[in-house]
């Protein structure tokens, strides 16, 4: 079994997708493929029930039948964290207490969207941790786009200062002051004004992730439908080759960043997760975006361009 979360963490915790046949069933023997597909390429841990993994959309049963699934497959070979967000503490506990007896490393946990102030912020992660117990590790998420609630520095500061089970920040302040966040958090623990976690970028789906790592985070935690990207763009830099953590990365860019679309997003990552046979189906649970033949084309194309361009890299030719 995995270790639990701790603020060691660091390297490349890759938001997994949940796979759905046609007809929008639970496919769990393509789950089976998703995991070994991002462990094959270097994933160092696991993310479910994330924004991409379409948590909201999934029963409570389902939910738990499908973290247990990916669990047993991992098999305890990296860690595995839980996104057990919920409108209420009664549910949170519920799941909570069900994926860290199957084997989860941890949790993750974004401010509920109710919340109004600095103050209400912090007494929150205050309740949570309590009702999750000292022994349930922490991520906190700050998503400011999904969960409409801001966390300024002071703000996680006086978290990391009240809640010693937060051992994570995944960052994905975006747009906003993303990379300026996690050096200010970094100079914190520096000058031993709180204590270090680890903190893994998720930043516009990984859009700034050489910045992010020059600026102090210890990795990524978000998704792509290429996530050998991220692992190659994370091992590079810490090796301390940043231009060929850059070159790397601007290999990958265009298609990455055409995978950030907002409403489309998820169905281009799963089209491509098909394409790579990670997956079985494309299918997104309804209501969810559909790709055009248009959309089609434009990913075709990049998914060439990016091939061409990778070769290049590989001969030791400088990327242009």
């Amino acid at each position: 079994m995995a270790r639990k979360l701790d603020a060691s963490a660091r390297g490349v915790y890759l938001i997994a997708a949940t796979p759905f046949t046609d007809d929008g069933a639970l496919d769990l023997a393509s789950t089976d493929r998703l995991v070994e597909f991002y462990l094959e390429r270097g994933a160092d841990g696991l993310t479910v029930l994330g924004v991409m993994g379409e948590a909201p959309k999934l029963a409570a049963e389902e939910a738990r039948g499908f973290v247990e699934r990916v669990l047993a497959r991992v098999a305890g070979r990296v860690p595995v964290i839980v996104g057990v967000s919920a409108p209420g503490l009664a549910s949170m506990r519920e799941l909570a207490t069900a994926v860290m007896d199957a084997g989860a490393a941890g949790v993750m946990v974004q401010p509920a969207s109710h919340l109004r102030g600095d103050d209400a912020t912090v007494a929150y992660f205050e309740l949570v941790a309590e009702t999750l117990g000292p022994a349930v590790p922490i991520a906190l998420q700050d998503h400011p786009l999904a969960s409409g609630v801001q966390l300024p520095v002071p703000v996680i500061l006086r978290v990391l200062a009240s809640v010693p089970s937060c051992v994570m920040l995944k960052h994905e302040d975006w747009p906003g002051p993303g990379l300026a966040k996690v050096a200010a958090i970094r100079a914190a623990s520096a000058r031993g004004a709180t204590r270090r976690v680890s903190i893994l970028a998720g930043n516009g789906g990984g859009l700034f992730l050489p910045e992010e790592l020059s600026r102090g985070a210890d990795g990524a935690m978000t998704g792509f439908a290429y996530p050998e990207m991220m692992v190659d763009v994370c091992s590079a830099h810490a090796a301390g080759d940043v231009e060929r953590a850059h070159d790397l990365f601007d290999a990958y860019l265009p298609l990455a960043r055409y995978e950030q679309q907002s409403a489309l997003g998820l169905a281009v990552r799963k089209y491509l997760l098909k394409r790579r046979g990670a997956i079985a189906s494309d299918a997104i649970r309804r209501p969810g975006a559909r790709l055009s033949s248009a959309d089609v084309a434009d990913i075709e194309r990049l998914v060439e361009r990016q091939s061409r361009r990778l070769a290049v890299s590989e001969k030791g030719t400088a990327l242009r």
